[in-house]
């Protein structure tokens, strides 16, 4: 029996991922709705490719072009945060959260329904609510799988033991753009040079979080959650390669990891299976082809941004939703050139600094957009209003 797929986020490029999983086998999955940003024409063709009921747009404005652009073809739709809201609370089986950034807050949440999966690719439904997103996604009985190819990973892994046998969890990196560089080439770099990941094709601000190594503390905060491991049963290693994406060892010195080709269509597909894999023509990996893996410690003094995330998940309480929010806002104006690379974490760690104390965790949505809307309005203050 087909199951129903919701995609939040159809779009971006893990939507348009999803869509080639789903197209390669329509007779397992029926799309329900999908949701976009502000693309009407984007939207409107992943509509009708998949076979959507569906679709809404975030932007209120674009509604009677999305109208027009959907005419005739009997896809229900409609544009703003109600529109949105109705996509989420739509009948589905799985929904697909990849809306990137606190936009995605909102709907990721108000898509906990009882009985349905939760393939999760917005980081900040666990960076900035994640005890309370959590806490929802158990009390109403709500599967939450990781897309994301590193905690797919270990989501995999784990299955091998017993959480209290776990020593240490690791996510890998890649390095980004810069993991050669000395620090001071690095602190030259424009953003042109920090979005050029050497290999995950993403958008420009994810990328300059895997540049600064920010998404690397963000994914540790993300898999606190998701597995409830302590900060000190998590860590990072680089690994250039990009083929083991997670690694868990275990008490009795046993190593377990999770390896694939870096393809998002991999990560994805095993998140919206249900007992059963889902085949797939995609490459399979040759190790005797690729004949040495690499890997290195994260360096820390070269990428503050990494040690601050760590701060973050070691304080609790509203740190990481602080963290996150000002990180959005010095990536804004590094990409608009009114910083330095290194200002990011100059900025981050300025405002992470300026709260007395951390405060509870958000419990609620709105407590989390609240705590950060404060800290973007602090970065805000800390952005020189000239370019360099």
């Amino acid at each position: 029996m087909a199951r129903s797929l919701t995609i939040l986020g159809a779009t971006g490029s893990i939507g348009r991922s999803t869509a080639e999983v789903v197209l390669a086998h329509r007779d397992e999955f029926h799309v329900e709705a999908v949701v976009g940003g502000s693309n009407v024409q984007a939207l409107a063709d992943k509509a009708k490719s998949l076979g959507a009921r569906f679709a809404a747009l975030a932007d209120e404005g674009a509604n009677a072009e999305l109208k027009d652009a959907l005419a005739g073809t009997g896809i229900g739709c409609g544009a703003g945060r109600s529109a949105v809201l109705e996509a989420v609370d739509r009948p589905s089986d799985i929904v697909l959260a990849a809306i990137s950034g606190t936009a995605g807050l909102e709907p990721t949440h108000a898509a906990l329904k009882p009985g349905r999966r939760i393939a999760l690719a917005n980081k900040e439904s666990l960076v900035c609510a994640g005890t309370a997103f959590m806490a929802d996604a158990r009390r109403r009985g709500v599967e939450v799988v990781p897309v994301d190819s590193e905690h797919n990973a270990l989501d995999h892994a784990l299955t091998a033991g017993h959480n209290r046998n776990v020593e240490k969890a690791v996510i890998t990196a890649s390095g980004g753009p810069f993991r050669t560089w000395p620090r001071e080439r690095i602190a030259a770099a424009g953003a042109r040079e920090a979005s050029a990941h050497p290999i995950w094709s993403m958008g420009s601000k994810i990328n300059i979080d895997s540049a600064t190594l920010m998404n690397k503390g963000l994914e540790l905060i993300e898999a606190h959650h998701l597995f409830g491991l302590e900060a000190e049963r998590l860590d990072v290693l680089v690994h250039p390669e990009a083929i083991i994406h997670g690694l868990v060892q275990w008490t009795d010195g046993a190593l377990t990891a999770g390896l694939a080709l870096p393809d998002m269509k991999v990560p994805i597909a095993n998140a919206m299976r249900g007992a059963e894999r889902i085949p797939m023509n995609l490459p399979r990996l040759d190790l005797a082809a690729i004949g040495r893996l690499t890997f290195e410690r994260a360096d820390e003094l070269r990428f503050p941004c990494l040690a601050l995330a760590r701060a973050a998940l070691k304080a609790g309480g509203a740190a990481p939703t602080i963290l996150n929010a000002a990180n959005e806002i010095a990536v804004e104006a590094y990409m608009a050139g009114h910083i330095g690379f290194y200002a990011i974490s100059e900025i981050v760690e300025e405002v992470c600094s300026s709260f007395s104390g951390t405060g509870n965790a958000p419990a609620t949505v709105a407590e989390a957009l609240a705590v950060d809307g404060e800290a973007r309005d602090r970065a805000r203050r800390l952005v020189p209003g000239k370019r360099l």
